[in-house]
């Protein structure tokens, strides 16, 4: 079963980030050995949770938090977490999904648009040819409620599911895994921007800028917009975050 060392677990602000490899993590949700809400946790996802309580809540009680995130695996580092890795949530899902083939492993896609789910399932079909999709689905922009929630959830089940993966943003995708966990039992992986990514809907950042930590720079410059706040103010109280950390662990 899925078992994380101590020595490489690293209490930042109101989550406790578990560093682990890439493979054993695939390999871990693609064998059913890690089940339960899984987060996808960078810079944005602990800063804010460090002012939301039902977002902090769910991170400190769920099943892991792997961290998605360049200065994640920095300050890892410095912590004394010699081999710090990230785990980039596009990364893990094309990484299960290979090594889910030979397992039989069964995927349901939740989230986005039914235009994305399409071609994401069309990617997968062409990238994975043995991969196992049972079921997509494409949930209303709102909040769900509780019998809502609860009939996607049996309906994957139903299914035969043992990943289930939601693809919705934060901290809404990071909610709704908390409440599934709590009502089926699957793997339930707030996975991101990876359905957009593997589908090809939008575009990564170079492998050069995620390595430099600038990969922030790349998604800002695509997605004013939408992400000015995200990157502009939420890593700035990520610094604070971390300073404060710092301040209460002491030097490392």
């Amino acid at each position: 079963m899925w078992h994380v060392d101590p020595t490489k677990q690293l209490t930042v602000g109101p989550a406790t980030v578990d560093f682990v490899e890439l493979a054993s993590a695939a390999q871990a949700l693609a064998a059913g050995e890690l089940r339960g809400a899984i987060h996808l946790v960078n810079a944005y996802t602990l800063a804010l949770a460090d002012e939301r309580a039902a977002l902090a809540q769910a991170l400190q009680s769920d099943a892991a938090n792997l961290p998605d995130g360049t200065p994640l695996m920095w300050w890892a580092k410095r912590r004394g977490i010699a081999a710090a890795e990230r785990v980039y949530g596009p990364d893990l899902m094309e990484a299960t999904l290979d090594v889910g083939q030979a397992l039989g492993t069964k995927h349901y896609f939740y989230g986005s648009t039914s235009e994305v789910l399409h071609s994401l399932q069309a990617a997968v079909e062409r990238r994975w040819p043995s991969a196992v999709i049972v079921g997509v689905e494409s949930p209303p922009f709102r909040e769900l409620a509780d019998d809502e929630l609860a009939a996607s959830v049996v309906r994957a089940a139903e299914l035969g599911a043992d990943v289930v993966w939601v693809g919705m943003g934060t901290p809404k995708q990071d909610l709704l895994v908390h409440r599934m966990a709590q009502l089926g039992d699957a793997s339930f992986v707030a996975i991101g921007a990876a359905f957009d990514f593997i589908a090809g809907t939008k575009s990564q950042a170079p492998r050069w800028m995620m390595q430099l930590g600038v990969e922030w720079f790349y998604r800002l410059v695509t997605e004013p917009r939408r992400l000015w706040k995200r990157y502009l103010v939420y890593n700035v109280k990520f610094i604070r975050l971390l300073w404060r950390n710092r301040r209460a662990t002491g030097p490392a």
